[in-house]
């Protein structure tokens, strides 16, 4: 191991958000950088590979600009990446990450995709996480420094993020912070459900002013707790409605909404009447579709969710609450699979069942966070082609990108 200082020309940007240059026959790594920018780093090397920490700009790329949120180069905040970038660098960069893992991982060429934005590019997020950490006899709230995980800085605002979630933070530690787990740390997540705020505390063993911090909190209108087993405990409600508590959901509502709409355009263009949605959350999707005529199986392991979306989907249509690899094979056959996993991507037993589900299965609509694991998930699949490739800036200011892929048999 060695440290160097070096000057380099960004190339591109890499998956995560690094920038990246070639230097003495290795790759750099070099977070905070810009395609064009020529840079002074420090370098750390090892082998083929190296990452560079940025010293000086001597010459700024066309696609650089000043970032907005002063805790983006003061903290090195992790929560963004790319606020460096204008949006439509951005945009670009997103779109060359999906061309080169389909390439790299996947194995397949495919062309250079239009990254799609919706509504505002700040304050899109419909939720925030945050880390708690005790300091004496109170707490510090804040997120982690980029590349340092353990640790973090007060958060005063986050650009990205609703603002009446931000402000939601300040209010429920000033009603209930005294009365939070005794334990050193903690995560504590706020999402906006409409005009409802909820909250889910994440941390501890034992939490005997649990009730207490809940009734405490009114500025939010549900409180969870999952302790370090991960039980979760629902403290209160203060909602006139059930639903699916403190599931998943997407947050940023424009961008999901025209994803949404693509999704249910492209397995409707494959005239199915019978459609198995993986992942299927609160079951969003299969709602529209079984609305459209279609029989749906949902599969969601999440009981809460899985529950949350039997109540709304009617018969034939049916909810499950299973492991997609545990009962994929066993549903099929059905004349559309519509996945849309965690980042993770899928297990290899569904790309198993997938492949022994042809010629009756007509397509395959796999919606996916992470370039890397679908294309991986792809590669599983050879008598599949990529029919359409549809990339959306669900995250801007942020290295991550959502992407829709299409797939077909071979032949079609």
């Amino acid at each position: 191991m060695n440290a160097d200082l070096a000057t380099l020309d960004i190339t591109s940007i890499a998956a995560g958000g690094d920038g990246v240059a070639r230097h003495e026959g290795m790759v750099v790594f070099v977070p905070r950088t810009a395609p064009g920018d020529r840079v002074r780093v420090r370098l750390r090397a090892k082998g083929r590979f190296a990452r560079g920490a940025l010293v000086a700009i001597e010459q700024p790329g066309p696609g650089r600009v000043a970032p907005i949120c002063p805790h983006y180069e003061r903290d090195r905040c992790g929560g963004c990446q790319l606020q460096h970038l204008s949006l439509d660098a951005q945009r670009a960069a997103k779109a060359q990450m999906v061309q080169d893992a389909f390439a790299r991982i996947g194995k397949r060429v495919v062309p250079l995709p239009v990254v799609q934005g919706a509504g505002e590019p700040w304050r899109y997020r419909r939720k925030l996480t945050l880390a708690l950490r005790r300091v004496g006899e109170g707490w510090r709230a804040g997120l982690h420094r980029a590349g340092a995980p353990d640790e973090i800085f007060s958060l005063d605002d986050c650009h990205i993020t609703d603002e009446r979630i931000v402000a939601a933070f300040g209010e429920v530690m000033a009603q209930g912070g005294h009365l939070l787990p005794p334990a050193p740390s903690l995560r504590a997540s706020i999402r906006r459900d409409g005009d409802d705020l909820l909250l889910v505390i994440e941390g501890g063993m034992q939490w005997p002013e649990g009730k207490a911090f809940a009734a405490a909190c009114t500025t939010v209108s549900a409180t969870w707790w999952v302790n370090d087993v991960g039980r979760r405990r629902l403290l209160i409600d203060r909602r006139d409605r059930p639903d699916a508590g403190a599931s998943f959901v997407q947050v940023n509502a424009a961008v999901a909404a025209t994803l949404a709409a693509r999704v249910e355009a492209l397995v409707m263009a494959h005239m199915p009447t019978r459609v198995i949605d993986a992942y299927a959350g609160t079951g969003d999707a299969a709602i529209a579709l079984a609305g459209r005529g279609v029989q749906v199986t949902a599969v969601e392991f999440d009981a809460d969710a899985s529950a949350a979306c039997a109540a709304r989907l009617a018969a034939p249509s049916r909810a499950m609450a299973a492991k997609v690899e545990d009962v994929l094979a066993d549903l099929l056959p059905a004349d559309v699979v519509l996945l849309n996993p965690p980042r993770t991507g899928v297990e290899a037993a569904v790309t198993t069942a997938l492949a022994a589900a042809a010629p009756g299965l007509r397509a395959i609509i796999y919606v996916s966070c992470d370039p890397a694991t679908l294309a991986r998930d792809v590669q599983r699949l050879p008598g599949w082609r990529v029919a359409t490739l549809d990339c959306y800036d669900m995250f801007p200011q942020t290295a991550h990108v959502e992407t829709v892929c299409e797939l077909v048999p071979e032949g079609d």
